[in-house]
């Protein structure tokens, strides 16, 4: 083999890697992949739509009621904690359950991360972040989503 055959060759493969790196789903400590994403829009549409199954929802900050949600209080907090793992106790594993909080970014949220880590540990297979980046207000509230 030439030397140009081989730099197209190591080019090549290099294009190959970088592609597939940058649609791996991306994972932070808080949010697990973008898989356990919601959207906010979707599940709006889902409480609009009086005949859709209803996830159960669980607010576990100090933040303002989703219509239909749970409230259990900050997760931070062991009683807390333990009082989702009571209400989770009840639930199917294959049960879709959406966590949310929103009391500030996700990146310095301390209410979703323990959350969303018991829901892995119980082993639900259709646990659910409500994708709210910056705040509920700014994510949920301003977009006229439906509230309690």
């Amino acid at each position: 083999m030439n030397i140009k055959a081989t730099r197209l060759l190591t080019s090549l493969a290099s294009l190959i890697f970088i592609s597939a790196c940058s649609r791996a789903p991306q994972q932070t400590a808080e949010t697990g992949t973008d898989k356990q994403l919601m959207d906010p829009a979707a599940l709006a549409k889902t409480l609009n739509y009086p005949h859709a199954p209803l996830p159960v929802i669980f607010n576990v900050g100090p933040v303002a009621q989703i219509k239909g949600a749970i409230h259990i209080g900050p997760t931070a907090r062991q009683d807390n904690l333990d009082q989702l793992r009571q209400q989770l106790a009840n639930l199917p594993k294959d049960k879709e359950v959406v966590i949310y909080c929103g009391c500030c970014p996700f990146s310095r949220c301390p209410n979703v991360r323990p959350a969303i880590e018991l829901l892995q540990e119980l082993k639900f297979t259709q646990a659910k972040l409500l994708n709210l980046p910056t705040s509920l207000n700014e994510d949920w509230v301003s977009k006229g989503y439906p509230m309690e």
